[in-house]
């Protein structure tokens, strides 16, 4: 996942506030910062803390989600304005982004302007993807029939619809993401054209410490109105300014509690009551729509010498989510023992094993066509040879 705004709205702060989310929650993890744009963040997880809890191994290893802190955009960029190409290339790398809205420029605060430049700017890079697009096809259909360079190849008709469409959407500024009428045949040729319009999207508002304690400011109805107008999207409003000043107290919990206690000593004294005005921060929030955002799922392995969190996307078969772990479970694969947390949390009592689960008949042998579901605690069989040397 990466952060996209114009220079100097918090991405960096952002980053590193990922950066540091749930450390304490996995000391023994081998926490670490990828290069100076690149981190981490651990996924907030109850089922993987109850299992951590619960077997008390010497290795705990939590889901991570990788984090890119993407240079600033400015107008221009996809001209070459600014770091111009190489911030749009970063863009491309990730899976998704954020965009990070509330913005200081040339002394002027006005997000609804600087989303319209960010969007633009997006769009004038997927144009310039567009415009080789159509040539690469040919050229690749030209090689498959041998045909000679001068010949016209004949097209598919699903590639050039899916070709018209984007082209459509691009040229009136609108990102390909937000259209939901492609059929499964475009969107596989669609995801080979690396349009960048094609992630998707959350909007981090940025806020100052103040709108987030009351709830809100005067633009965050304007941006709401922008992002339903532009194929909607989740807004997640935030404060830098707040999450730093609570992740600043992180090694003494009884400080960071009474933080807690008097931002809302605060947000009382406005007038402003209600379970709606509760104060906490917003970073686990976001990590889970990030990863929400990309379709990805955890499920665990556990025992005495370690409790794992395994990262794969929804709908992943169990042989290749056993992949995940080592190829030759993938490629050996017999079948997969499977038992759901929610029944092993209710029915092991708190103890480190699956004998009251297997009791209750809830510990599943599943087949290669199982679909892996969020939370399922594995072990999976499997059988692989090397072939003998002749």
């Amino acid at each position: 996942m990466g952060f996209v705004g114009l220079p100097n709205v918090g991405k960096s702060t952002l980053t590193n506030l990922l950066a540091g989310a749930n450390h304490a929650e996995a000391a023994n993890y081998p926490f670490c910062t990828i290069d100076p744009n690149m981190v981490q963040a651990i996924v907030p997880d109850q089922k993987f803390k109850y299992l951590a809890d619960t077997f008390k191994p010497p290795s705990v290893v939590p889901a991570v989600l990788k984090i890119v802190d993407i240079a600033g955009l400015i107008r221009g960029a996809a001209e070459g304005a600014g770091l111009g190409n190489a911030f749009l290339s970063h863009i491309a790398a990730v899976d998704a982004f954020d965009s990070d809205e509330v913005i200081h420029v040339d002394d002027s605060v006005d997000p609804i302007r600087d989303l319209e430049t960010i969007q633009s700017e997006l769009c004038l890079k997927d144009k310039e993807a567009l415009s080789k697009v159509l040539e690469k096809e040919k050229e690749r259909v030209r090689k498959e029939k041998g045909l000679a360079r001068s010949a016209e190849p004949p097209i598919s008709d699903v590639f050039m619809s899916a070709y018209e469409k984007c082209v459509k959407l691009i040229e009136s500024n609108t990102p390909v993401q937000t259209y939901e009428d492609f059929s499964m045949g475009e969107v596989d040729i669609i995801r080979d054209f690396g349009l960048i319009t094609t992630k998707p999207q959350i909007y981090v508002v940025n806020m100052s410490k103040k709108s987030f304690l009351r709830k809100g400011n005067v633009w965050l109805p304007k941006i709401q109105t922008w992002v339903n107008e532009h194929g909607g999207g989740q807004i997640i409003p935030m404060s830098c300014e707040f999450e730093q000043e609570y992740m600043d107290l992180a090694e003494d919990k009884e400080a960071q509690k009474a933080y807690i206690e008097q931002c809302e000593a605060d947000v009382k004294a406005m007038g402003l009551t209600g379970p709606g005005f509760a104060v906490k921060s917003v970073v686990p929030r976001l990590i889970r729509a990030g990863r929400a955002s990309l379709c990805l799922q955890s499920f665990y392995t556990a025992g005495p010498k370690e409790v794992r969190a395994w990262t794969i996307m929804k709908g992943t078969l169990a042989p290749q989510a056993a992949g995940v772990i080592h190829t030759d479970f993938e490629r050996g694969f017999i079948k997969a023992e499977v038992a759901n947390f929610d029944d092993f949390k209710a029915l092991s009592g708190g103890q480190p094993s699956m004998a009251k689960v297997k009791e209750a008949g809830k510990y599943r042998q599943e087949g290669k066509s199982y679909v892996m579901q969020e939370g399922d605690i594995c072990v999976f069989m499997h059988n692989t040879t090397t072939a003998k040397k002749k």
